[in-house]
């Protein structure tokens, strides 16, 4: 099988890793991939948000299947380009991916499938964003309605902070999402959809802030680790039965059927798991601690959702304890990140490239934000926590960052549903 991946982040070296690892996969390409990932696949340059670039890539390669990776490819419609040139593809088509790239839509899916998430309310107009934020508090939860990388996102006590964030988005001519506040310990559940079956993966938990401790502005993810030793034995069940098949049963009765990866952000409350958001395709960082635990060849997995054969998949198979992801990030994120930095030790062992380039002299040097993941397996999570961070260890780049506590309070039996 030869396959062609979309993206150039951490969750696509992590997705690269697996299918290298898979002996039905003949040959493998990544556009436009990094430093890292050019050691297992073949590299293209492309224009990820021009689905008609990904199509004719993905016919001059002669790709049997092509992954996408990101929003940005998914939300512009490139399954529906890969499609129409009679290319197997895993990923949604532009409709059925507005589930991420219109929150509005998104709780109208949910609203008519009778999914539980937070009270909402669109804001487009800044002469009604008073009376709107009026509805909710104290904590305020403010929202871009479009794609953010993770960072559109307000959780605060302070009015006059929430009505900052608002105001900015709204004079950037981006819709305001108002959420209420869920409470309780947030969760990320993976799951393989095929337009109708639904087949969950591991579930994760991310960490959104920059700093130790959940102190900063939100990031697109500073580490996560799998699974979740805290949770109550029946929650991915139960995610299953009240979230995740009721949206892709809702999304089928509309015509718009998902097929790919349906990521559901869970806030795990006192009333029972409730939805924060969903993404149309895999979760970085927390995919790099997910995949790592696959013992089921990723390839036919894929293969068989782009196919809609999903059902007939065998049972998956995991390795038995845990994965520690921890990103190290350039100095400067999540704001401007400084580039070009030599990296020392990005051929480490567990280690995965996300903004990485390979320089004319072979240095690999920083050329984003999020640089580099780093992950662990271990027994438990203590043991994967110190694997991971003695791993960290051995990278070196100026300035970089990252957090000590990624799965701390879960280690220590700190968090509770």
């Amino acid at each position: 099988m030869r396959i062609l991946v979309i993206g150039g982040g951490g969750r696509e070296h992590a997705i690269v890793l697996a299918l290298s690892r898979d002996p039905a996969v003949t040959a493998l390409a990544c556009a436009p991939g990094n430093a890292g990932i050019a050691a297992l696949a073949e590299p293209y340059a492309v224009d990820v948000s021009k689905p008609d670039q990904i199509a004719e890539l993905a016919r001059n390669w002669r790709a049997d299947l092509v992954v996408l990776g990101p929003e940005t490819p998914l939300v512009a419609g490139a399954a529906d380009a890969v499609r129409a040139a009679g290319i197997a593809c895993f990923g949604p088509s532009r409709e059925a991916a507005r589930i991420e790239g219109s929150k509005a839509f998104a709780k109208d899916v949910m609203q008519a499938a009778g999914v539980p998430t937070a009270h909402s309310e669109i804001v487009d107009n800044p002469a009604k964003l008073d009376a709107a934020l009026s509805h909710f508090g104290p904590t305020w939860v403010v929202k871009d309605d479009g794609l953010a990388a993770g960072k559109g996102v307000l959780v605060t006590d302070d009015f006059d902070a929430a009505r900052a964030h608002a105001l900015r988005l709204l004079d950037g001519g981006h819709p305001v999402l108002l959420e209420s506040f869920l409470d309780g310990p947030e969760a990320s559940l993976f799951c393989l959809v095929d337009g109708t079956t639904v087949v969950p993966l591991l579930p994760a938990q991310d960490f959104k802030r920059v700093g130790d401790g959940d102190a900063g502005p939100n990031t697109g993810g500073m580490g996560a680790y799998a699974p979740l030793p805290w949770a109550p034995d029946d929650l991915v069940d139960t995610v299953v039965r009240t979230i995740v098949q009721p949206t892709v049963d809702e999304l089928d009765r509309r015509g718009t059927p998902f097929s790919g990866l349906l990521y559901a952000g869970l806030a795990l409350t006192s009333n029972g798991p409730q939805v924060v958001e969903f993404n149309c395709r895999f979760g970085d960082p927390e995919t790099q601690a997910v995949l790592a635990l696959l013992d089921t060849p990723l390839a036919s997995l894929l293969d068989a959702v782009a196919r809609g054969e999903l059902a007939a998949q065998p049972p998956l198979e995991w390795e038995p304890g845990c994965a520690v992801t921890v990103v190290l990030a350039a100095e400067g994120y999540p704001g401007r990140p400084r580039v070009d930095d030599v990296i020392q030790g990005s051929d480490g062992q567990g280690v995965l490239h996300s903004g990485t380039r390979r320089r004319d002299d072979g240095a690999v040097v920083s050329s984003g934000g999020r640089v580099l993941s780093v992950v662990a397996t271990g027994a438990d999570l203590e043991a994967a926590r110190t694997e991971v961070y003695r791993r960290v260890s051995g990278v070196h780049l100026p300035g970089a960052h990252y957090r000590t506590d990624i799965a701390l309070r879960a280690a220590r039996g700190e968090v509770r549903a």
